[in-house]
């Protein structure tokens, strides 16, 4: 049996993407690295990373696609058996945290790459949703119907990236308590009569 060439290509990009997750780690390449840096600390070329990701931003929404899929993995396992809140103030507490910082920063790069120009960004794009789901399935296991939920989900999630842009842009303003009372206030939400 022969591959195609677009999984073939595909074989390549998710080999590649593993190389420039290994010469990385948890961090991000800065957005001022040019692709030829960024290729000769992941020993490959420029003209590689080119043609399988496009540009320096597709590079970036690659690897923090690729990173938030496992991080998003490693804390639903972690939270399997807890509650809406408990997943929540993990999910604040992970991406809060210092070696964090590089990749919060790249994750608002892209995103308002991808505001300009979202054709380019579709799979990142698409990929923004899989934590309000998570989300959502919890709060469902605690009762909420299911559109409630996911917007709940989807609400909380917000509110989240917004505090975690304050925190970007003014380190030491959003805290724990700020994400305590989003979760008050959704509790406030959806109490019977309210």
């Amino acid at each position: 049996m022969s591959l195609s060439n677009s999984e073939r290509k595909g074989d390549a990009r998710e080999r590649l993407l593993a190389r420039l997750l290994d010469a990385f780690d948890e961090d991000l390449p800065a957005p001022e690295v040019s692709l030829r840096e960024i290729a000769a600390r992941a020993g490959t070329s420029h003209a590689l990373l080119r043609y399988h990701f496009g540009s320096l931003p597709g590079v970036l929404a690659a690897m923090l696609k690729a990173h938030r899929s496992r991080d998003n993995k490693a804390l639903f396992e972690a939270t399997r058996q807890g509650t809406f809140d408990e997943l929540v103030m993990a999910i604040w507490q992970a991406y809060t945290r210092p070696e964090q910082l590089s990749r919060v920063r790249g994750f608002f790069h892209v995103v308002g790459l991808a505001a300009y120009s979202p054709q380019d960004f579709r799979e990142f794009i698409d990929s923004l949703d899989d934590l309000a789901e998570i989300l959502a399935s919890l709060a469902e296991r605690e009762g909420l119907d299911a559109k409630e939920a996911l917007n709940l989900a989807f609400v909380t999630i917000a509110a989240i990236r917004g505090l975690l842009l304050q925190e970007i842009l003014t380190p030491g303003v959003a805290s724990e308590d700020a994400v305590a009372l989003i979760l008050r206030m959704s509790k406030d939400r959806t109490q019977p009569g309210s």
